[in-house]
């Protein structure tokens, strides 16, 4: 048998390693005095290296700081990409803040023409190739921004969502409600991947429910997509597994260690299979780049760690 994480000697695809692109990442603050800064505060992940890269918008979590995905989101850039995280509300307030579909949507307005100037000499923002994602809540976000809730100047794409979490159940979904409970129902002209954690619906202890229920997790916004869609799920970690290793203060070991259940395998498994996924599926559907994605629909054990429930459904 072999060994979690290891690949099969005659077969690879690198995409599950870090990229061979140099990076830099900064952040840029949000400013009311200024019309050129951003509406929320951004943690940006950008290549060094001179050409023209697509731009991820990246939304966190339900009460997930931007900077928790660190590890995630550098080794999506190492093989080049560019990636503007918001941080969307205030940490640890995000009941007092007006919707963040609304924000997510102003972040890409300004993506569309505040980002240039702040990139490395010679390194270009490919605005024909923007793709929304997002975590958990986010995951939520990124599709709302892809169906048109949040009106934007930028044309979407594509769209991933990791993890995707509508609310506590089906009878209590967050706004907008945008699960109709119908295969096909999203109006949606892009390529869609959805990533989901096999132990996302399991409750970490007797005191919490699961982190992403049944009824309104990546189960059910798969079903809703529209070819071309992917679908993965990674068996054998939970919800908030993509998180790094280490996240500081109270809301950092609560968010990632203990409200949700977690896997028991190291999470570095975890964040480069849903990396390299990431990475795949971008691949194809934005350059036409198919042997990574073939590869691991061909062979699920290229990825670090099991997956389950691999589907795509062409055009």
């Amino acid at each position: 048998m072999m060994n979690e994480g290891a690949l099969p000697a005659m077969e690879t695809t690198q995409v599950f390693q870090k990229g061979d692109i140099q990076w830099k990442q900064f952040k840029v603050d949000e400013s009311t005095a200024s019309s050129s800064s951003p509406p929320k505060p951004l943690l940006i992940f950008t290549p060094t290296v001179p050409g023209a890269y697509p731009v991820i918008l990246f939304c966190h979590g339900f009460f997930v700081p931007n900077t928790f995905y660190s590890d995630l989101l550098t080794h999506i850039v190492s093989h080049g990409f560019i990636l503007v995280a918001p941080q969307l509300f205030c940490k640890g307030l995000p009941m007092l803040e007006p919707s963040e579909v609304k924000f997510a949507g102003k972040v890409a307005d300004w993506v569309a023409e505040g980002l240039q100037p702040l990139l490395p000499e010679n390194v270009e923002a490919n605005l024909e190739k923007v793709v929304v994602s997002g975590h958990s809540k986010g995951g939520k976000t990124a599709f709302c921004v892809a169906l048109g809730y949040a009106k934007t100047k930028l044309k979407i794409s594509a769209l991933v969502g990791i993890d995707p979490v509508a609310g506590t159940s089906k009878y209590c979904e967050t706004h907008p409600h945008i699960l109709k409970g119908v295969a096909g129902s999203f109006n949606l002209n892009m390529p869609v991947a959805v990533i989901g954690s096999g132990l996302g619906p399991e409750k970490a202890n007797c005191c919490t429910p699961p982190c992403a229920p049944d009824g309104v997790n990546h189960k059910e916004f798969f079903k809703e997509c529209k070819a071309p869609c992917a679908n993965f799920v990674v068996a054998k970690y939970g919800h908030m597994d993509m998180l790094d290793d280490e996240t500081e203060g109270v809301i950092g070991t609560l968010v990632a260690k203990c409200v949700c259940k977690n896997g028991s395998g190291p999470r570095d498994l975890m964040r480069r299979t849903i990396g390299g996924l990431v990475v795949a599926f971008l691949r194809a559907q934005l350059n036409d780049q198919w042997k990574d994605f073939d590869a691991v629909l061909g062979n699920h054990s290229l990825a670090p760690t099991q997956l389950d429930n691999v589907v795509y459904i062409p055009a």
